[in-house]
């Protein structure tokens, strides 16, 4: 039987494929516990420096799989599911301290959209979409999409879309500010993995410290952030990479960062 995610590690990245093609990736309890394994995998692992969520097939996710909640004997019940599942993927994917960077292969619905939304860089092939489709079925936004989507493209627009339940194109999507980039499907993996080459080379400990203060910013006040901000540049600053950062610039070369 084929794992539900799949990890391939190399170069110092590692991508994690969701892997139900049959049924668009979506999730039942064992990926949901799966993906949460993996992610906790790749934060303690020192030779990852990136990581990488992706789909298999034509499909990035389409959230929930509804045949285990309609199915009796293979019902967890909503609270398990977003206190055990859902609620505990996003944040590993705000608090490990590395950059995760979503690839959007195809649509992305429901709880896999607002998973996507939750990375650090989203990068979604054309052929991608996004659909906030809780309300089709008389029920509400999770995995944090009422958090992030009202800050990526404004209360307004995230309103309309939730309570619509509106298919967004990804031309659409990038337009909104709701990805990074749109990149052509002949060239969607080579693009991804351009990205995730650059970030797993760059200075590990600055990009967490940066996604720290970004987690922090979403509640502090001004003072607080500038507080914040001036002891994580301290921080930074007593790190090797910064180091090997500023000996580099002085001497006109490559740096060559290890990430701590």
């Amino acid at each position: 039987m084929n794992k539900s995610i799949t990890t391939q590690i190399e170069n110092k990245v590692a991508t994690l494929t969701l892997n139900r093609p049959e049924v668009f990736n979506s999730f039942n309890r064992e990926m949901a516990l799966l993906l949460q394994n993996e992610l906790d995998a790749c934060e303690k692992n020192p030779e990852v420096r990136a990581i990488v969520i992706t789909g298999s097939g034509k499909a990035f996710c389409a959230g929930q799989d509804l045949k285990e909640v309609t199915s009796p004997e293979l019902n967890p019940g909503f609270k398990k599911i977003l206190e055990e599942h859902y609620n505990p993927i996003i944040q590993r994917i705000r608090n490990i301290e590395k950059p995760v960077i979503a690839a959007v292969n195809g649509v992305a619905a429901g709880a896999g959209a607002n998973i996507a939304l939750a990375c650090d860089v989203v990068v979604s092939s054309e052929n991608a979409s996004f659909i906030q489709a809780f309300s089709k079925i008389g029920l509400v936004p999770d995995s944090a999409g009422t958090f992030f989507l009202p800050r990526l493209i404004g209360f307004q627009k995230a309103s309309a879309l939730m309570m619509l339940g509106d298919k967004v194109s990804a031309a659409e999507a990038e337009k909104l500010g709701m990805v990074y980039k749109v990149v052509s499907s002949e060239i969607f993996s080579e693009e991804v993995n351009n990205i995730a080459d650059t970030l797993a080379n760059m200075p590990t400990k600055a990009l967490g410290l940066t996604k720290r203060l970004l987690n922090n910013s979403m509640q502090n006040s001004l003072e607080e952030q500038l507080n914040l901000e001036s002891k994580l540049q301290i921080e930074s600053a007593q790190s090797e990479d910064y180091a090997e950062g500023v000996d580099a610039f002085v001497n006109k070369r490559k740096p060559n960062f290890k990430g701590n």
